[in-house]
């Protein structure tokens, strides 16, 4: 077996190079090696490229980015069962979840893996992410896929899961309106899932005009925050009564603020995206005065199964989402055009070499 393979590394700030590296080495008996396929950008892969800071991204040595990972099981030790409990079969695609929470701290006890403090990220020092020919995960970290989807969907379970949690955290229901701040890929998943959920109407703020066209495809309202006062234009649409969730998902600091005051009293509001100032700016006397109940949205926690039934039976599309697609070498290529938001960008998937051809 050859023993070096191509990955694609940050070492600075907008500075990835496509690099030959040693070939990862198992570090726990139940690892199982995976071919990478399909790795998904996100936005929080954005931003490590960007300022190379987001949770001191580097420490000194060179990391590769890519937390939306699908993937063929190469290796798998005996017995290993993967995520949905059953045997893991050396062929088959996976979704391989990001996330290793320690299991036994108290958050992790209580059911909230996300919250553990002993957390290890794929594509977070100390742990490389999914820009790479191969990598090792544990077997309950990898989800076979149904027959019939494909690896640009299985990356896509991710973004899925934490659209997932999100709605969640909103506590949904029948008949509420939602503002979604952000026409993202996370926004547009979000959006499909509060549908799913019978939210209506739901309008969906962003200043993209072929983002808001996608939204608008997907049954929302769109709201062009570039052109209208997206504040002023929601309070239009309901009526000066505001809505009944916000949910804000647009990585952008003032975009907290308006997700309060497009909220009625007594509204909810789920913060997903991650501001680069690493700063959370909202006016104390709004949220007070209209006693909103605020919830920051850190990852997801037990979703991978229910987006992979969501999207195998049609219920929410995520292979529609994306937009650009590049071949492991062109990784760089690929995220200078997604930090540009360039030629109608909306999801961009990198492949690896074998899955192109």
């Amino acid at each position: 077996m050859v023993e070096s393979m191509i990955a694609v590394r940050l070492h600075g700030p907008r500075d990835l190079r496509v690099e030959r590296v040693a070939r990862p080495a198992r570090e726990r008996p139940d690892d199982v090696l995976v071919g990478v396929r399909a790795v998904g950008i996100c936005g929080s892969d954005l931003l490590a490229y960007q300022d190379a800071q987001l949770a001191d991204v580097l420490r000194g040595r060179p990391l590769v980015l890519g937390h939306e990972v699908c993937g063929v099981v190469a290796e798998a030790p005996d017995g290993a069962l993967g995520g949905d409990g059953a045997p893991l079969r050396t062929g088959a695609l996976v979704a391989v979840d990001p996330a290793e929470p320690c299991g036994a701290c108290e958050r992790c006890r209580a059911g909230d893996p996300n919250l553990c403090a002993g957390l290890r990220f794929r594509g977070l020092h100390p742990d490389d992410g999914g820009l790479r020919e191969w990598l090792y995960a544990p077997a309950r970290n990898c989800y076979p896929l149904p027959a019939g989807l494909g690896a640009e969907v299985g990356a896509l379970t991710e973004p899925l899961g934490v659209a997932l949690h999100a709605t969640d955290l909103a506590h949904l229901r029948v008949g509420e309106s939602v503002a979604i701040l952000g026409a993202g890929p996370l926004g547009l998943c979000i959006l499909q899932v509060a549908r799913l959920a019978g939210a209506g109407p739901i309008l969906v703020s962003d200043k993209l005009p072929w983002r808001l066209a996608l939204a608008e495809r997907c049954g929302a309202t769109p709201v062009n925050c570039g052109d209208d006062d997206p504040v002023r234009r929601v309070l239009d649409l309901t009526g000066g009564r505001g809505v009944d969730v916000a949910i804000e998902a647009a990585w952008a600091d003032h975009s907290i603020q308006q997700a309060a005051e497009m909220c009625r009293p007594g509204g909810r509001v789920v913060l997903v995206g991650i501001p680069r100032d690493d700063r959370l700016t909202l006016s104390h006397g709004v949220a007070r005065r209209k006693g909103l109940t605020i919830r920051l949205c850190r990852r997801m926690k037990h979703a991978y199964l229910r987006a992979i039934r969501l999207v195998a039976c049609g219920a929410v599309d995520v292979a529609g989402l994306v937009s650009h697609r590049f071949p492991l070498p062109r990784t760089p290529e690929a995220f200078a055009l997604n930090a540009a938001y360039h030629d109608g960008v909306v999801k961009v998937i990198v492949h690896s070499e074998e899955e192109t051809r």
